[in-house]
């Protein structure tokens, strides 16, 4: 068995990398629907969701570094173009969402998506005994659970 510089199995890495890439993808069309909808949002939820928003993309954008820099660490090559992203990303895309419900449900259906794809990488880290990884997307699984906790409970209110 062939192992990385971090002592892991390569191929294990390997496929850990394609779904790390699969993350990445998806973070960044997250990133720029959270962008589109702080721009965009109109109503009078306009300076808390504003905010929101903006809050979330910079922690988006603090975690693509992270993906990126994971995908690195196991030797890979992080994907970097939207043509890559828009073909194998799976959030849903907005445009021209200015509706504080319709932005919401956006921002859950994404993350509904995302914790998919995280557990996914939970399972093939394990498998690798990925601690590095294993961490990282636990930690990804926890915020994010929360947030779709919250953002239900707004869309109830």
């Amino acid at each position: 068995m062939t192992k990385t510089i971090i002592g892991l199995d390569k191929l294990k890495s390997e496929k850990l990398v394609e779904e790390l890439n699969l993350l990445l993808a998806n973070f960044q069309l997250y990133y720029q629907n959270l962008r589109g909808l702080h721009w965009n949002i109109k109503g009078k939820n306009f300076f808390e969701l504003h905010a929101k928003f903006e809050e979330l993309y910079t922690d988006s954008q603090m975690k693509i570094d992270l993906i990126a820099e994971r995908v690195l660490t196991l030797q890979g090559e992080p994907l970097h173009t939207f043509e890559d992203y828009m073909k194998i990303g799976s959030v849903p895309i907005g445009k021209s969402i200015s509706k504080d419900e319709e932005a919401i449900t956006l921002v859950l259906n994404s993350l509904t998506e995302l914790l998919k794809i995280e557990r996914e990488i939970l399972e093939t880290s394990d498998d690798a005994n990925d601690e590095g990884t294993n961490s990282m997307m636990s930690d990804f699984i926890a915020e994010q659970e929360k947030t779709v906790w919250m953002l239900n409970a707004w869309l109830a209110g």
